[in-house]
Formats: structure tokens, sequence, C-alpha cells
């Protein structure tokens, strides 16, 4: 049987820095079917897509809102000429009865451990229209290396140097932000992977550069401590988003190879100032994601908190325009009051005001998201931030890297890292 896998195109984000991550969804998935499957992917923001081909099923990855326009314009391409399209992933999931409308059949949930009965019912052109796992997490220790094989890595490069692969240590989140949809999506409760599953994962990419897509690694203190340790031999380089913020876990952090986090900032607060103070005296970079729109946020919250983010020195920051996703605390509160604008999916990107905001006007909420990047990166640009950014973990590769050579084994830090 030929499956081929899509991961539809997306907007990027309006004033972003473009590039390309190795996308998750796609990987894990692979990693859940069985290997006498043919597979084929294509990643449609990064290659051309071509629908005049028949599969015996199409299988749609959807993470985000904005790609369900295109998933579904896909999907309606290849059910014309009778091929089967199955749809999952965290977009899916969201949007699961517009999706279930336009696909032969949707899977909610996790996939682990499930492939087979949807195979089984695809061989037998029984497909059911929703395959609903939502509220029954696959166990934990089914989750498996996720198959980067179907990647052409050529493809996720930014200036000659190998972009990050992407990486899970847990699933999951105890906490319920009011503008998150993970608590729908994978629970309420932290569901950490066995640390050598993690481990054993992290060997087999050739990449000495990772991205760790955990909800958030400040659920469990003492796991997040044993699966920074277990990091310490790896000599690997890793992004994250927030770490507890105390010297002995940042201290663990750098040593294992964090070069920096992910921080939400959504106002001028001292906490805040705190945390990311303790980041960086850790030598520990900052990225902060800066949200705009709230409903405590007037035009003058929303100049101090731009200043804010200049004072506190640090290395990137993404503005994003609060947005209503669906299965949110958020939403559910501005539908009530009659203030969401539109269900344009492809608009729901983050850098377009799509709700009503409490104390600013739309528009002026807009043109406040374009000066919040141009104040930030200034003359400098943002691709000389990110260039300066990389640089940073390349010097330090460097110096792992002969520290390693020191010590008889260059592992990892040979092998598809260096820029070029």
């Amino acid at each position: 049987m030929w499956i081929k896998l899509i991961y539809p195109r997306w907007p990027k984000l309006e004033g972003q820095t473009e590039f390309h991550l190795p996308p998750h969804g796609p990987v894990t998935f692979a990693a859940a079917l069985p290997r006498e499957i043919e597979l084929s992917f294509v990643d449609e923001n990064r290659s051309p897509l071509d629908c005049s081909d028949r599969p015996d099923a199409v299988a749609l990855s959807v993470m985000l809102t904005c790609q369900v326009p295109r998933a579904k314009a896909i999907a309606a391409a290849y059910r014309r000429c009778g091929v089967p399209v199955i749809a999952g992933g965290i977009g899916v999931t969201l949007h699961a009865e517009e999706m279930a409308g336009a696909c032969d059949a949707v899977f909610l949930g996790e996939v682990e451990g499930r492939c087979d009965q949807i195979l089984g019912d695809l061989g037998r052109k029984e497909l059911r229209p929703v395959y609903d796992w939502l509220r029954e997490p696959a166990p934990i220790e089914l989750v498996g290396t996720a198959r980067r094989d179907i990647l052409d890595y050529s493809l996720y490069t930014y200036r000659g140097v190998r972009m990050v692969d992407l990486v899970h240590a847990s699933r999951g989140c105890r906490f319920d932000c009011a503008p998150c949809p993970v608590g729908y999506l994978g629970g309420r409760v932290f569901r950490p992977r066995p640390i050598e599953k993690v481990v054993a994962e992290i060997e087999s990419i050739d990449n000495p550069r990772l991205f760790f897509v955990d909800n958030s690694l400040c659920q469990d203190r003492a796991w997040v401590e044993q699966l920074l340790t277990a990091f310490l031999p790896l000599r690997r380089s890793f992004i994250s988003h927030p770490l507890d913020s105390d010297d002995e876990i940042l201290d663990l952090a750098r040593r294992a190879g964090c070069w920096y986090v992910y921080q939400a900032i959504l106002s001028p607060s001292p906490a805040i100032r705190e945390r990311i103070r303790r980041y960086q005296a850790h030598g520990i970079g900052v990225e902060g994601t800066v949200i705009l729109g709230t409903d405590d946020q007037d035009e003058a919250a929303i100049y101090r908190l731009v200043d804010f983010t200049l004072e506190l020195g640090l290395d990137m920051a993404e503005f994003n325009v609060l947005t209503p996703y669906p299965h949110t605390t958020y939403r559910r509160a501005l539908a009530a009051e009659g203030r969401i604008l539109h269900d344009d999916w492809e608009k729901y990107t983050g850098d377009k005001v799509v709700f009503e905001p409490k104390r600013l006007s739309r528009t002026r909420l807009q043109d406040l998201y374009y000066y919040a990047w141009e104040k930030f990166y200034g003359t400098a640009g943002r691709r000389m931030k990110m260039g300066a950014l990389i640089r940073k973990v390349i010097l330090r590769e460097q110096a792992q890297g002969a520290s390693a050579a020191g010590e008889g084994s260059t592992k990892g830090w040979t092998q598809g890292g260096s820029a070029g």
C-alpha cells in the first residue's frame, strides 16, 4: 500500500524572519505506521505539490488552524479522483467537524497504537468518518523515535546552516492558559516519556541542534533534572520552552546544552524581568514571545511592553496578536461577548486582528503589531539578529567539539551540524 503524506502550506507570520523547521507531526505519524507501508512525503512549504498522482491513500498532517483551508483544498483535489483522504494532527482535532466534512476519515488525538485499525478499515474500503481517541491518550511508552528518514534535510537550512530537529520528551500540560488549546488537545495530565526512550531518540539524530517542543519544562522538577542529567554526555545544543528558573536547574540546563528558551511575555512584570535575568546569567539566550491585544492592554500599555522587551536585552522577539483559536478559554469568552470578527482560518496566523479588542480599535492594534517589530529590530533587522544567534551556537558547538576531541570523541558534532 502506498500512502502519500502531505503537510499543507501555511502563511508565515508577517514580520518574522522566514526559515523552515522540519515539521514534527508528519515524522511522528510516520513512526506509527508499519514499515511495510510505502510512504512518500511532501512538505508543501518547501516543495511543490503535484496532485495528479494516484496513491492508495493520502494522509494530511495538519498542525495549524491556518493550514485548514489548504488541507481542505488538497483533500478535494484527491477525492475528486477517487483517492481516499485521511487527516489528523492538532489542526484537525481543533476543527474536527469541518475537516470530517472534507475528508473520508479524520483521526482525533494520538495515533500511536491505532494505525492497524485505520489501515485495516482502509484496505476493506470501510473507513469511518471519525476515529475519536481524543480522550484516550496513547500509552506514553508507545511513543517511539520519529521517522526523520522521510525528510529531505537540504530543504531545512538557514544561510547554509541546518535547522534544529524537533523532539518531544513529554505530552500533556497541567497548566490551563486561556489562549492555549493544549489542555483540550493533550489533556491536563503531564505525561513524561521514559528518559531512556528520549535519549535513544536523541542518539538517533545526526544533528547537534535540537528543539524540545514540550509544552513546558516546568511541570515536574525532579523529572526535568533527571532528563537534563541524561543529556550531559550527549553533547547537543537545544532550545526549549520555559525551564524552572532556579540556579540549580539553569546551571544543569546550560551544561546539558540549552542555548536558548522561548519565554512568553504578556506584561512588563518584575517576575518576568527576574526570570530572564536568571536565564542570561547562566548563559542561556532568550527569545521572547510577546502577546499583544489582551483585554488589559491599551495603547500606552503596548508601548510600555515593547520598551520592556528592549530593556530585557532579548536575543530575539516574536510579536503576536492574541488570537482566539478554537477550544480555548479565550475564544469561549470572546464568543460570549460577540467579539470574534470572523472564522477565516487562513488569517488566524497570529499577525492579524480577528477579534474586537477591548481597549483600542482593531485598526490601531494592527498598527501597533507592525510598530512592535520595527521598534524592536530597528535598523539592524531581523536577519542580523538571527545570524548573531546562530553564530553563538556554532561557536559553542566548536568549543564543545574541541573539548570532545580532547576526550577522544566527536560524536554528534561532526555530522550535519556545520555551516555550508
